[in-house]
């Protein structure tokens, strides 16, 4: 055994940084649940109902002044409506409006797809017994709306024989939508043909070509079914109106329903930063708590300690929302800065940035920017984006300019919608062409974005 001395760092969070961290990356969904366990779990937290109060009646205030103007001067000033001109004022409002409401639209009462299936099958004729095979078979489809169990297996459940299973199967891929429960993409597009009651040969293009026709081997398919290119670009036109995924139909209204963390409005060229947390409380420590604690002579040890540990959670708490609101505010307020141009409307105008460089603008480490960017949207007069939008990889162009690879991306996305699809561009070509646009690419980088894209290959985006 030997004793010695060793001298290290080591990075420890304290409790209050492990505390802002937490709440920082958190969208406003899951903060309002994280909000509403620590008022359970700690007595010393409250709402502050008349901050809240007060907030509303401003924001009414505010709301009227807005509506009196508009009434005053009904006529718009369209040149200062869509004038760019106008210089970069930022007006960030790191303060909480308490009084900004959800606005709960009414949403349409909704049936989930399966169930309106089960409607038509009961409605069929069935058996019961044949009824809970349908029922059943829909509970194995997965989110394409494809059969995800053999017939086998489901028929040893149901304690009967593959032959019935198949035969309300077939039953089943007629409901609407047709091609439910399919076993893969071609047997679904079959089976919708043929309830469009499509000419033969397309049926059977797909039926003995699927692999040929996939892979847009055209002339293999027109040379072994003695077909002219009029009757493939037919079968090609009703094919590509199929419906590949039946289940993609149960999409809900909700599904699409994203709430903004960040609201930015621009008028004359300032913008106005406001963090949408109006369903986030106003927080106090407790009166009748703080009361019990100015009494701590009438305290046992074990209450107090209880009591002193509780009062500093709050505090920092209390501080770790207030700190969240500002560094949205203060992140949201350099990324406008930085990307100027494209908040004024020119959306070709986005420059590159990386996580870097918000953290040197506004000081902090790239480790909470991170976090303030992950997982938030923001609404703008540019639409709705996830923060992480802004935030790409940059390059140089002919001219020595730097520019976004968004921009990159979209210049080759443009360059193949262009192309001729019956004589469409490899990555060779597309890298000629990203070079008389000014970008000189690599082909293995232009395979990449066309990748990033979901863009197939040029054998696959041949057409007739």
């Amino acid at each position: 055994m030997k004793l010695g001395q060793t001298l290290e760092q080591q990075l420890k969070l304290t409790p209050q940084q492990i505390l802002m961290s937490t709440l920082l990356q958190l969208p406003m969904q899951l903060l309002e649940t994280n909000i509403s366990q620590e008022l359970e779990s700690n007595p010393l937290l409250e709402i502050d109902e008349e901050a809240t109060r007060l907030k509303q009646e401003q924001k009414l205030d505010k709301e009227a002044e807005k509506e009196k103007s508009a009434d005053n001067d009904p006529e718009y000033d369209w040149d200062s409506v869509f004038g760019r001109d106008g210089k970069n004022e930022f007006i960030p409002r790191s303060d909480f409006d308490a009084s900004r409401e959800e606005i709960n639209a009414p949403q349409p009462d909704e049936v989930n797809f399966i169930d309106r299936i089960m409607d038509q099958i009961r409605t069929s004729g069935l058996t019961d017994s044949d009824i809970e095979i349908a029922e059943y078979l829909l509970g194995n489809l997965d989110d394409s709306g494809y059969l995800s169990n053999s017939l086998e297996n489901i028929a040893y459940i149901m304690e009967t024989d593959p032959e019935t299973v198949e035969r309300v199967l077939k039953i089943v891929q007629r409901m609407e939508p047709v091609g439910v429960a399919a076993r893969d993409l071609r047997e679904c597009l079959i089976i919708q043909l043929e309830e469009n009651h499509e000419e033969p040969y397309v049926i059977d293009i797909l039926r003995d070509y699927f692999e040929d026709f996939a892979n847009h081997r055209y002339e293999n398919i027109m040379k072994s079914m003695k077909i002219d290119e009029e009757d493939l670009k037919y079968a090609q036109k009703v094919i590509s109106q199929l419906n590949p995924k039946p289940g993609d139909m149960d999409n809900g209204f909700s599904n699409h329903n994203i709430i903004p963390d960040i609201i930015v409005t621009e008028e004359n060229g300032s913008f106005s930063i406001v963090i949408n947390d109006g369903n986030i409380p106003e927080l106090r420590m407790s009166r009748s708590y703080e009361d019990m604690l100015a009494n701590r002579s009438k305290l046992d040890r074990d209450t107090r300690e209880y009591l002193n540990k509780k009062v500093e959670s709050a505090r920092w708490y209390i501080q770790s929302i207030h700190q969240r609101r500002n560094t949205m505010t203060r992140v949201m307020d350099a990324i406008i800065e930085r990307q100027y141009d494209y908040f004024m409307g020119n959306a070709d105008a986005l420059k590159p940035m990386i996580l870097k460089d918000i953290a040197e603008m506004v000081s902090m480490d790239i480790s909470t920017i991170s976090r303030v960017t992950n997982g938030k949207y923001v609404q703008s007069p540019m639409g709705l984006h996830e923060l992480k939008f802004f935030f790409t990889e940059g390059m140089k162009d002919n001219d020595g300019e730097d520019v976004s690879t968004r921009k990159i991306k979209n210049t080759l996305k443009g360059i193949i919608d262009r192309e001729d699809k019956a004589k469409p561009l490899n990555d060779e070509k597309l890298v000629k062409e990203l070079a008389r646009e000014g970008y000189q690419i690599a082909r293995r980088t232009v395979a990449k974005y066309r990748e990033q894209l979901n863009i197939p290959i040029a054998r696959l985006r041949r057409e007739i």
